[in-house]
């Protein structure tokens, strides 16, 4: 069955009003001042371009896609997962989850990106963007993870019953990283050690290094804390090689300044879907296009796509980034296997 109107306005309008009433003064930001700097006046964070959506035009963007928005199936299923080794010494072994759900295996090392596996990308289980297929990995088939990369505090990136889960069933405390305000919400769920950077801040885990880097996004679980917290992209740099992770983020010279600094990358993971209307999404989201061209700007020399297809939070058709991401890969002269778009289970290694 398609989606109906009904369904439309419970997840478009209806959540925008409980984030307000339950999350305005959580107390989910830190009262400690943030440093000044290009992109933080000390209590608030920016773009360096400037770009940004106020109120007013979230407003007219969830109003309009009442109408706007393209009919989505209510259910796909997922091809057979192969298993999940325990670790991986040899190569990079990359499993696409869902979403902006990926497990890196790399040197022994276990890496999750912005980990959801709850139905819905809502701070309420009863409304809110649904999904419409299950993550491709059951939470219980996972190995133990030892690194958790969040890259902003948007529900369909920060997901605390997804992030409870995971604390609860594994003795060793993961180690979480995050933006600068980010901490206290995640403490405050179990991860005791829970770090957050600022732009070119790192980190040392094992025998990787993490670094939290530029990107162009934005942030908010309600009304009142709109760029309170730190959004950003991260760089892992493992004896297999360079990692990145994009996260959320719009198309901005941070790519190519990225790609100057780390060199090259052995794997880029890139947001390929939630990209329409583009008067709204272009600050903030990649179109397959701009995913390309951030593919070329990072010297990515394996990229992947995520972001798509399980939970409709846009305008376009459940499969277009596929399709736009064929057609851009095809114009930029690049093959396709330089670019994967995997389904939610499916995995792949890149070797050395």
């Amino acid at each position: 069955m398609k989606t109906t109107m009904y369904q439309k306005l419970q997840r478009v309008h209806f959540v925008p009003i409980l984030m307000a009433l339950m999350l305005s003064a959580c107390g989910l930001v830190s009262a400690k001042p943030y440093p000044v700097s290009d992109h933080s006046d000390g209590s608030r964070f920016y773009n360096r371009d400037g770009s940004d959506k106020g109120l007013s035009d979230i407003s007219r963007f969830l109003w309009e896609s009442l109408w706007n928005e393209s009919e989505w199936p209510e259910a796909l299923a997922n091809p057979p997962a192969p298993p999940i080794p325990d670790r991986v010494e040899q190569g990079i072994h990359t499993t696409h989850i869902n979403h902006a759900t990926v497990l890196i295996q790399v040197g022994g090392l276990n890496i999750l990106t912005d980990p959801i596996w709850s139905e819905r990308a809502s701070p309420v289980t009863f409304a809110g963007p649904k999904r419409i297929r299950p993550p491709g990995v059951a939470i219980s088939d996972l190995p133990e993870i030892d690194l958790i990369l969040i890259s902003h505090n948007h529900y369909d990136h920060l997901d605390t019953e997804t992030l409870k889960q995971l604390r609860q069933r594994q003795n060793k405390e993961p180690v979480i990283v995050s933006g600068l305000g980010n901490a206290a919400l995640l403490r405050s769920i179990g991860y005791e050690q829970a770090i957050e950077l600022d732009w070119r801040d790192s980190t040392a885990v094992e025998n990787a290094t993490v670094h939290f880097v530029e990107c162009q996004h934005r942030s908010a679980r309600g009304v009142f804390d709109q760029m309170r917290t730190l959004w950003g992209s991260f760089v892992v740099e493992t004896s297999e090689g360079n990692i990145y992770f994009a996260g959320d983020t719009g198309y901005s010279p941070h790519f190519k300044e990225q790609g100057e600094r780390f060199g090259s990358f052995a794997l880029s993971i890139i947001p390929i879907g939630a990209y329409e209307p583009r008067w709204f999404m272009q600050d903030i989201h990649l179109n397959p296009k701009e995913a390309v061209q951030a593919h070329i700007d990072l010297n990515s020399n394996q990229s992947v796509g995520m972001h798509f297809g399980v939970f409709q939070l846009t305008w376009e058709p459940v499969n277009q980034p596929l399709v736009d991401l064929d057609t851009a890969l095809r114009d930029a002269e690049i093959d396709a296997e330089s670019f994967w778009a995997l389904e939610p289970g499916q995995a792949r290694t890149i070797s050395r």
